[in-house]
């Protein structure tokens, strides 16, 4: 393996023929990149195991590794799936096509490679990865966000984590399509964002709120959505953000919405948050065994406060379970 210097980004070049490996570096050097050249599929990837790529131009035919194997590894992992991916082949049938389209690739370019092809095909898939790297870069902020206002009080440690893993779960279980439970996965985390804009002395008050201070705290799923509406790949977590704290009666907030007008995955988030909030020691109880829990949130169903099938549903999913309780740090 070895590289060339550039500043553009950093290009894979993967194939067991040095001339061409040699050809496509040339092409790619004189014009800024920067090209880690390898021989085979194996080595392809072990190179991004120690390199920031940024696109991989992958020979089809090489020994170890064919291109198609090694792209439907990258698509497969979670580290390099969003790393273009350019099949580099001579061969021109259709079933081959198909084929790297399976593998997940994408784009092509054939034999001989044309140098005005090849450029203008990776500065596209360059710039694409550039900004794939901005919205994951401003999807991380935010979780950063969410999770330092999780840390400032230490009765909360770990919430987030745990409507993570609850809600994903529970979705499972009614059998949700996997972009709710993604959806839903991500909300666990940032579902209390809007709480950076709630008074620490409100946000952190051991008894009673106020009237008034109620009000204040009510605003964060408003400040929430708001604050996360910006980035298109958090589409989904809006109504979840939003409407996690409605009702069913139409006695929540912030827009006492009822029944079925309260998005799904919203009460399935609603219903994990309200179990953990039982089962987690509070400035004012300790934490609640599981059974007494449930017998509480059966009652608040009864009451018109939450979705009785889905508390019925979370109790399956958790039967049979070993379910830790969460302690706060002393």
């Amino acid at each position: 393996m070895y590289e060339c210097e550039s500043l553009q980004g950093t290009v894979l070049v993967a194939d067991d023929s040095e001339d061409n490996r040699e050809l496509l570096c040339h092409m790619l050097r004189t014009h800024g990149y920067r090209v880690v050249c390898v021989a085979d599929g194996s080595e392809a990837l072990a190179a991004f195991e120690h390199e920031p790529i940024d696109i991989a131009l992958l020979d089809v035919m090489m020994p170890r590794q064919t291109g198609f194997s090694v792209c439907r590894i990258l698509k497969s992992q979670a580290e390099t799936r969003l790393i273009p991916v350019v099949l580099v082949t001579g061969m021109a049938r259709t079933e081959n096509r198909l084929q790297g389209i399976e593998s997940g690739a994408d784009d092509f370019l054939h034999k001989p490679v044309r140098k005005e092809e090849l450029l203008a095909r990776v500065k596209s898939l360059v710039r694409l990865k550039r900004y794939t790297d901005e919205l994951e870069s401003a999807e991380m902020v935010l979780c950063t966000l969410a999770r330092s206002i999780e840390a400032k009080d230490p009765y909360t440690e770990g919430h987030c984590d745990r409507l993570a893993k609850y809600s994903v779960a529970l979705a499972e279980q009614l059998g949700l399509p996997q972009d709710q439970i993604v959806a839903l996965r991500r909300a666990g985390i940032v579902h209390d964002i809007g709480k950076v804009a709630v008074p620490e002395h409100i946000l952190l008050k051991p008894g009673p709120l106020t009237e008034d201070e109620r009000r204040v705290m009510e605003t964060h799923v408003v400040v929430g959505e708001r604050i996360c509406s910006p980035l298109k790949s958090f589409r989904q977590l809006l109504p979840i953000i939003r409407h996690h704290h409605e009702r069913m009666n139409g006695t929540g907030y912030p827009d006492r919405l009822s029944n079925n007008s309260i998005p799904l995955t919203a009460r399935v988030l609603q219903t994990v948050d309200i179990y953990d909030a039982l089962t987690t020691d509070r400035p004012y109880r300790k934490a609640l065994p599981v059974g007494e829990a449930f017998a509480i949130m059966q009652e608040e169903v009864r009451r018109g406060w939450w979705d009785g099938a889905l508390v019925d549903a979370l109790q399956e999913v958790l039967k049979g379970q070993e379910v830790p309780v969460a302690r706060a740090i002393a």
